[in-house]
């Protein structure tokens, strides 16, 4: 970072009293700093995933969005047959994710150039369009381009935030982690909570407006609460020539960054080894076996995160709709918030999982094992949404939790454990390209989920 990190021998010369108030004034700084950090992490993970969430929650109302004025909607007595939707929820999960799994597959091989500050304010605004788009649109079309948006900017941010955790300590990828996690359950909760008739009550399309603070917070998280190092290129509003960075220099200054920095106490791979005036590692100049090899360690922790991802969105966005209770066997609440309450108990579960991270740490070598038990929670909903077993909704709730924890502890282990193995001078490629594994793993669960709600809708009851 800088030199508010060097070794005491900075200290000013003196008594031993004068000594030992310099000491603990730079700890009371670094604390305070490290603080500030975490902090400052904790929310750009809550803020980068809250529309994305927030339009799954929505899914049902942005397939119906002539009706965005509607406050509320009944129980259903009885069920006799299936009502299903014209079109999947699934499609509003493909447009919330491909636009950010094509920009974290293409955006690695320029992304470098782009200072991180400037990234954060496309991210920004490109959320804010997103919530007026689809809480004004109006039509299925508008709304699903304010999906898009928020698609894009949830993916640019995923990949810029996470490369940016690689010039700070290994913790904030803890704090990023739960703060993605908060989203889920804040997000989810919110909007429930919001368009509720036993509670709130408002009209999707006020719920949607009133989403508008998350920018403001989102934009106060990266300029003012985050201390970020001098090592991080940044962008001076009226000094064009600061909008992008040469390759000679990278995401970092070379000779700002110190080993001291980083985390390195956490990477067996790192120990011993002084990084002086290397150059930074760009991806995009490789040549095609070097970029094989540069992929390749990575693999293993890939795979089983979209395996995980696969099948929790296709349970999220193909089989929660179908699995539908009447008032007597789910609380008195309605379908359309039954399918809300599904998405807060999932992220909810997220959430935990996601947050527990500093005290249950999972080797690499159980991932493949969270992707088994998550393909089996996959099949068991598709089952359940075909034959309807289930006694409760009760019932359900506890299985979509434990879904959420999969989910949530695949995701933290993952990128924990790319930090703490990934060499320094590539670490802020391996993050980002790692974060390609989760999108992946949702597009092919939208994918197969559109075809799945068609076919169940025409079983019989």
């Amino acid at each position: 970072m800088d030199d508010r990190y060097n070794d005491l021998d900075d200290l000013p010369d003196g008594n031993e009293e004068n000594q030992e108030e310099a000491l603990l004034q730079q700890n009371r700084r670094v604390q305070d700093e490290l603080s500030r950090n975490l902090i400052g992490f904790w929310l750009l993970g809550l803020c980068n995933n809250f529309a994305y969430v927030i339009m799954l929650s929505a899914a049902q109302d942005i397939l119906e969005s002539g009706h965005q004025n509607k406050t509320s909607d009944t129980c259903e007595e009885e069920i006799v047959a299936r009502k299903c939707a014209e079109m999947s929820t699934g499609s509003v999960l493909l447009a919330d994710i491909i636009p950010a799994l094509l920009i974290k597959i293409f955006a690695p091989l320029f992304i470098q150039r782009v200072p991180f500050g400037l990234r954060h304010f496309l991210v920004v605004i490109f959320q804010s369009f997103s919530f007026l788009l689809v809480a004004l649109g109006g039509n299925v079309f508008t709304a699903l381009f304010g999906v898009v948006l928020a698609s894009f900017a949830s993916g640019l941010g995923e990949i810029s935030y996470l490369a940016l955790a690689s010039n700070f300590k290994n913790s904030v990828i803890s704090a990023w982690s739960s703060g993605t996690g908060g989203a889920g359950i804040f997000g989810a909760l919110t909007y429930a909570i919001l368009t509720d008739p036993f509670m709130l009550s408002l009209s999707p399309k006020n719920a949607l407006l009133s989403m508008l603070v998350v920018p403001v917070i989102f934009a106060y998280s990266y300029w003012y609460i985050l201390r970020i190092p001098q090592s991080v290129h940044r962008v001076r509003v009226f000094d064009y020539r600061t909008y992008t960075i040469g390759y000679q220099i990278g995401s970092r200054h070379r000779s700002g960054q110190s080993e001291s920095d980083t985390d390195t106490q956490s990477s067996p791979l790192l120990q011993g080894i002084e990084y002086r005036d290397h150059e930074p590692f760009n991806f995009g100049q490789l040549s095609n076996k070097e970029k094989l090899n540069a992929i390749k360690p990575l693999l293993p922790f890939m795979l089983p995160l979209m395996l995980v991802y696969l099948g929790e969105y296709y349970i999220n966005q193909g089989m929660f709709e179908l699995i539908v209770f009447d008032c007597k066997h789910g609380f008195g609440f309605s379908p359309a918030s039954q399918y809300r309450w599904y998405q807060v108990l999932y992220q909810f579960g997220v959430f935990v999982s996601r947050s527990s991270s500093g005290v249950i740490l999972l080797p690499a070598n159980v991932l493949p094992l969270l992707a088994i038990l998550q393909l089996l929670n996959a099949f068991l909903f598709m089952f359940d949404a075909w034959l309807h077993f289930s006694p409760h909704i009760l019932f359900v709730f506890f299985i979509i939790f434990y879904e959420g924890l999969l989910g949530g502890g695949a995701y933290v282990n993952t990128f924990r454990g790319v930090h703490k193995v990934v060499p320094l001078e590539r670490r802020e490629f391996a993050m980002g390209f790692v974060s390609i594994s989760d999108t992946v793993g949702i597009v092919f669960a939208g994918i197969l989920a559109i075809p799945a709600h068609n076919f169940i809708c025409k079983l019989a009851w």
